[in-house]
């Protein structure tokens, strides 16, 4: 998936934000600062301009939850697949029709109405044929679950969840299609797509209770919160995967990724003693070997050192 022009401009982008983060760094207060190597990102500008030179598309946005400094950006703008990313759209309308009393959240959906996906997913391995939405939304969050998604998504309805992406000033960002275990050629060649700008601002907004009410905004946090996978950005924060929605050291943290097809994403907000930071990460590459998946997931693992840094 190589790009040409896209690594130009994630080179121009991410060095203008480098200069305006070090143009920033006198003006913190005390505890803010750290020594200029912690806070420069300089591995992860590294990492990522080796993987686009490989011919991957990388698109990355970092923004301080203090001061609202862009302190990383590349190729921000660019609109990427991104996979399961493009379900949180989907949860914000689903939590919003809970608030608002038009969905009923114990309302039972049998998963024999739902067009099966027997790639990945807990509910196919589960006993239960019926689910509540409530717990529905719990699996699309927490493990991505496939079959619930496609549930929410025929019980909610492409048209609204259209609307509210609409409403929430989304201009690069879609959910396209459902899951299928296969896409044909009157299928959409993706589940969905979006920039990194616009989920890190996102995520940045859902923390900051901006997201349709506070109500809302803390629903879909607290489902995101409890995300099994930490296998990307998040292995650099050592929170046990099963249980860190209360980490004992006080970090909060909250994530969703996504996965195809020689691509990952993933966007959260990662928040420290130091720092908060909202941020994502969208790399679409040739996924031709394994070799060429670990150099993927290795930019993800240096962000996620760096963010520990920046927030630590």
């Amino acid at each position: 998936m190589g790009a040409p022009e896209p690594v130009d401009g994630y080179r121009k982008s991410a060095s203008a934000s480098v200069d305006l983060r070090r143009s920033q760094r006198t003006g913190r207060r005390v505890p803010r600062r750290a020594a200029a190597g912690r806070r420069s990102f300089t591995s992860t500008l590294k990492a990522l301009e080796t993987l686009a030179d490989a011919g991957a598309q990388v698109s990355v946005h970092v923004v301080d939850l203090d001061n609202h400094v862009h302190v990383l950006a590349g190729d921000d703008h660019l609109t990427l697949p991104v996979g399961g990313l493009g379900v949180v759209p989907l949860l914000i309308e689903v939590a919003a029709a809970f608030d608002d009393g038009s969905l009923d959240p114990l309302e039972i959906v049998d998963r024999s109405t739902i067009d099966p996906v027997s790639t990945s997913g807990l509910w196919r391995h589960l006993h239960a044929p019926a689910l509540p939405l409530e717990d529905l939304a719990v699996l699309a969050a927490t493990a991505g679950d496939p079959i619930a998604v496609n549930a929410l998504l025929q019980r909610i309805g492409h048209d609204k969840v259209r609307a509210r992406i609409d409403s929430l000033g989304l201009r690069r960002t879609a959910l396209l299609d459902r899951f299928r275990d296969s896409r044909g050629p009157d299928d959409a060649p993706h589940v969905s797509v979006g920039s990194s700008r616009e989920f890190a601002g996102l995520f940045s907004a859902l923390v900051n209770s901006q997201v349709v009410d506070a109500a809302v905004s803390a629903q879909v946090s607290e489902w995101l919160s409890l995300n099994q996978d930490l296998s990307l950005v998040a292995a650099a924060t050592g929170l046990d995967p099963f249980a860190h929605d209360h980490d004992a050291h006080g970090l909060l943290f909250i994530n969703k990724t996504g996965r195809d097809r020689g691509v990952r994403a993933e966007a959260g907000v990662l928040a420290g003693p130091r720092a908060g930071v909202a941020y994502s990460l969208i790399v679409c590459f040739d996924d031709l070997s394994i070799a060429h998946r670990l150099r993927a997931h290795d930019v993800f693992r240096v962000l996620g050192v760096e963010l520990m840094e920046y927030t630590h």
